[in-house]
């Protein structure tokens, strides 16, 4: 019998233990920092769900707004506080974009793009749970805890000092 009868593996770039690393790392943030119960989701590259959990008492929709964070950032090749920064005059073309997308984007702060050290994005990050800018503070930290580089690289910090 040939190779050719065999079934091929596919190249993974996000494998299962960096998402793990990730969102448990995302998590233990969320739970030094303080936050409220939070949901996070791992996406690869091809926007496949690679890992998901929820925390105790996260709200019951948590998941859906987490990866539409994550689908939002990676769909537009930015960070998701990014995309609210840059379309906030544009609410037309966010509409445009959610419906585009089934409604799988959510442009506030908490999708992170996890990229390689050569930059290229390899999946994205979206947490839910608390104030959005907490959000993207435990995914960043997920993100650089499991060796890898987030964007953005640095969160928004004057949510602390703001009383989120």
């Amino acid at each position: 019998m040939t190779g050719d009868y065999y079934v091929r593996h596919l190249a993974v770039e996000l494998p299962l233990a960096y998402a793990e690393r990730i969102v448990d790392a995302t998590l233990a943030a969320g739970r030094e920092a303080g936050l409220l119960p939070l949901t996070v989701v791992v996406l690869d590259a091809g926007g496949h769900v690679v890992v998901q959990k929820r925390e105790d008492g996260s709200g019951i929709l948590r998941a859906e707004i987490a990866r539409g964070k994550a689908h939002g950032a990676l769909g537009m090749g930015i960070g998701s506080r990014v995309i609210r920064d840059r379309l906030k005059e544009r609410p037309a073309f966010q509409s445009a974009i959610a419906a585009a997308s089934d409604g799988r984007f959510i442009p506030v702060p908490g999708g992170v793009l996890v990229c390689r050290a050569d930059g290229a994005v390899i999946g994205a990050v979206g947490v839910s749970g608390d104030a959005s800018d907490k959000d993207e503070y435990a995914a960043i930290a997920g993100v650089r805890a499991a060796g890898l580089t987030p964007h953005p690289e640095n969160p928004v910090e004057n949510w602390r000092d703001a009383g989120l």
